[in-house]
């Protein structure tokens, strides 16, 4: 990638809802070569898509529970499983295979106490394979950031 094209993702990343023209006089280009790079980025996966960012707690969603989750075995066929199911839950909004004491780490957004305890009861504790199960309720969100700090490695910029 160049310089143009990491000003393209930067402000992208600041407003999606920049016209092409817009956008195209930001970076320094005209609309036609702007499109195209565009296009380009979207084309080999590093633009995935746009999307609006929600304030969860306007949307009755103010509980993160992040959980902690061991398998009974780390197989290549018990990961897969485990990673298939919670992709099938709208409320898991993050999962990360980790390194140290647990296996995978999830965030999971819900309503309330309550929801959680559906959710983890109907859903997550019906998974096979799992050995436990640790979780942990978030009291305040200190910051959640949506930019990537990308820079130029040619220029640090």
């Amino acid at each position: 990638m160049d310089y143009i094209e990491y000003k393209l993702l930067n402000s992208l990343q600041k407003n999606a809802r920049l016209t092409n023209l817009e956008l195209a006089k930001q970076v320094g280009l005209s609309a036609s070569p702007c499109l195209r790079r565009v296009k380009t980025l979207e084309e080999n996966g590093v633009i995935t898509g746009y999307s609006a960012i929600i304030n969860q707690n306007k949307v009755n969603l103010s509980v993160n529970v992040f959980v902690q989750v061991s398998l009974e075995r780390q197989s290549e066929e018990r990961l897969q499983i485990f990673e298939e199911k919670i992709m099938e839950y709208e409320e898991v909004m993050e999962a990360y295979l980790m390194t140290g004491e647990a296996d995978y780490l999830l965030r999971i957004v819900v309503k309330d106490l309550q929801a959680y305890e559906k959710f983890l009861k109907d859903n997550l504790t019906q998974i096979k394979g799992i050995a436990s199960i640790r979780s942990y309720f978030s009291l305040k969100q200190v910051t959640r950031k949506y930019n990537l700090p990308i820079v130029n490695p040619k220029n640090n910029k």
